[in-house]
């Protein structure tokens, strides 16, 4: 099992090195730049102004020099300075993380807790008018948006009961209830198509392992439905269901962004989108591949869990 995981660990190296290229050449490649924004006014500037913004910013050097030097910084610890507002973008991160976290672990959280029991459910009264219910409840959940449905709802509460969330972030050390009041929705809004995800890859696998040999022998030898159920069934239809768990856990982060805007929430999905729209080259580069290092830990720690339950994962 130590090689196992010491060999999916050595491959996170060559993938962030890559990720971190493919990054840093594609935002060279949009259209424009820092400078070209910043000087869009009513008053434009000379080229020899903003030969001498790009100098400052250090954009007048190779690419390849850009990259080395990012990488370089990032090797010291230092992610560099916000080019519009000049404040270090690890201070940025760091403030907006809490708010992107909690959103996607109260996602993951609903996602759970609700989408796996009523997958068994379905599975086990197959046909039944709460497996029907559960199937088109998990059509229209693939079918809503969490934009559209993110909109909706705020236009909903604020007009029925005019009620919006906070925008200033409330920690839930401070004020627990506060917290969850302004989280709550916006979880929901991108929860909802997770759901409808899980609990149609749940209820499939149980149908799939509940037909095996292994299981109609425990119901011969007389064991009880429910341990039928969730010590034999369940806990081998789990295995492919954490995979897909897992893999929306690192899409949350990085797939919260529009809801955050929605909500005007500063999370990091928000800080990445505000930083496309100014081409804030430094914090676009460090928040894109913190999202990227965040969903490949994640998927290592899928693949290591994996292998601890099927064993014929670290064997292959």
């Amino acid at each position: 099992m130590s090689k196992y995981i010491l060999r999916r660990i050595l491959l996170l190296v060559p993938t962030l090195i890559g990720m971190s290229i493919l990054i840093f050449v594609m935002l060279r490649l949009l259209p424009g730049d820092v400078v070209d924004i910043m000087t869009a006014g009513d008053t434009p500037a000379s080229n020899e102004q903003k030969r001498q913004l790009r100098e400052a910013f250090g954009l007048d050097k190779p690419m390849p020099l850009q990259y080395l030097n990012w990488l370089g910084g990032m090797a010291k610890g230092d992610l560099g300075r916000s080019l519009r507002t000049r404040e270090s973008v690890t201070a940025i991160l760091v403030r907006s993380l809490p708010v992107t976290i909690e959103i996607a672990v109260l996602a993951a959280l609903m996602t759970t807790l609700s989408a796996i029991p009523l997958g068994v459910l379905s599975a086990v009264r197959r046909d039944a008018s709460v497996d029907y219910w559960s199937r088109v409840a998990g059509l229209v959940g693939l079918s809503l948006p969490n934009f559209w449905l993110a909109t909706l709802v705020l236009l909903f509460t604020s007009l029925w009961f005019h009620w919006v969330p906070q925008i200033n972030y409330v920690s839930p050390f401070v004020d627990p209830l506060g917290n969850l009041a302004q989280m709550l929705i916006p979880a929901a809004a991108i929860a909802l198509r997770e759901m409808a995800t899980v609990m149609r890859m749940t209820r499939t696998m149980m149908l799939e392992v509940l037909r095996q040999d292994y299981v109609r022998t425990a119901r011969a030898k007389g064991a009880a439905e429910k341990a039928v159920v969730y010590r034999h069934a369940l806990q081998n239809a789990l295995i492919p269901v954490i995979s897909i768990i897992g893999f929306q856990v690192g899409g949350l982060m990085g797939g919260s962004a529009i809801v955050e805007v929605i909500f005007g929430l500063n999370g990091i999905g928000n800080t990445f989108v505000q930083g496309i729209f100014n081409r804030d080259y430094p914090l676009i580069q460090a928040a894109a591949l913190f999202l990227a290092t965040i969903f490949v830990v994640i998927n290592l720690c899928v693949d290591v869990l994996y292998g601890y339950l099927d064993p014929r994962v670290k064997l292959a």
